[in-house]
């Protein structure tokens, strides 16, 4: 028997911060069929990244945003910013707009049914902070959600069990919910931002590479034809494929369809 679908979707700080282009991007992400031709069921869950809402926050009560090799520190008082805008508004507001668009959705953060438990990362030369990585996923609830045909969406926000959330890394997040689960649902993790996918040149929109192998991606990336930028994500995407994710798709926003249907955007695939 066929598991059922279920789609893992990822948008970013840059979609986040357009209101415009994010409510084009939700009523796509709504309208998302939801079986087959076959009738198998197909789901969908939503992380979110936070835009520029908790810097502007954090400048406005007078906590200086501290970065070190471009990640956040999150010290005490930024991780209270964190919450309020990712854990508060920018969750809230997702879930609001999608039920208006007749997406039942769920807003959630790691310690909402203890979703995701993570530890304090250590670091031996930087302190980073209040900041997770990932230990364990509640597939159980997840999987009693989804199945009860309500659309999860969840903040870059996890909790250590010991009273402390984390600020966690969105792309991360959704990659560790897509891997945890695999074993219940046929398994596609999209990467949505501004370009059309993954460039073979970054000054040609149009230059995007369909399909991506291991082997392929191995070569590309000692030949140099990898923007810099986009290494972590795709290392961590193969990660996920390994662990048992059937698709990474990578690609635009506004092409949301298209790329679920492979029409569009960057497939990376075993």
């Amino acid at each position: 028997m066929n598991k059922p679908i279920l789609y893992i979707i990822k948008v970013g700080g840059h979609l986040i911060d357009d209101q415009a282009r994010l409510s084009a991007f939700l009523n796509l992400f709504a309208t998302l069929p939801n079986k087959t031709d076959t009738g198998i069921p197909i789901y969908k869950l939503l992380v979110h990244g936070g835009g520029k809402m908790a810097t502007q926050l954090s400048e406005q009560l007078g906590v200086p945003a501290q970065m070190v090799e471009g990640r956040r520190i999150t010290d005490s008082e930024t991780l209270k910013i964190v919450t309020m805008v990712y854990g508060g508004y920018v969750n809230k507001q997702l879930v609001a707009q999608l039920q208006q668009l007749g997406c039942n959705a769920l807003g959630l953060t790691g310690a909402d049914g203890n979703s995701v438990v993570a530890h304090k990362r250590v670091n031996a030369s930087i302190d980073y902070g209040w900041v997770g990585d990932i230990d364990q996923v509640n597939t159980t609830l997840f999987k009693t959600i989804i199945e009860a045909g309500i659309t999860p969406v969840v903040a870059p926000l996890t909790h250590d069990g010991k009273g402390h959330l984390l600020n966690t890394n969105a792309d991360t997040l959704a990659q560790e919910l897509a891997v945890s689960l695999s074993n219940s649902f046929t398994t596609s993790l999209l990467f949505t931002f501004e370009k059309e996918g993954v460039l073979a040149d970054l000054a040609q929109e149009n230059s995007v590479m369909p399909h991506i192998k291991p082997s392929d991606y191995q070569n590309l990336k000692a030949a140099g034809k990898i923007f810099a930028g986009m290494i972590p994500k795709l290392d961590n995407a193969f990660k996920a494929l390994e662990a048992g994710v059937n698709q990474v798709l990578i690609g635009k926003a506004e092409k949301l369809h298209e790329l679920v249907e492979g029409k569009a955007g960057t497939t990376l695939a075993k």
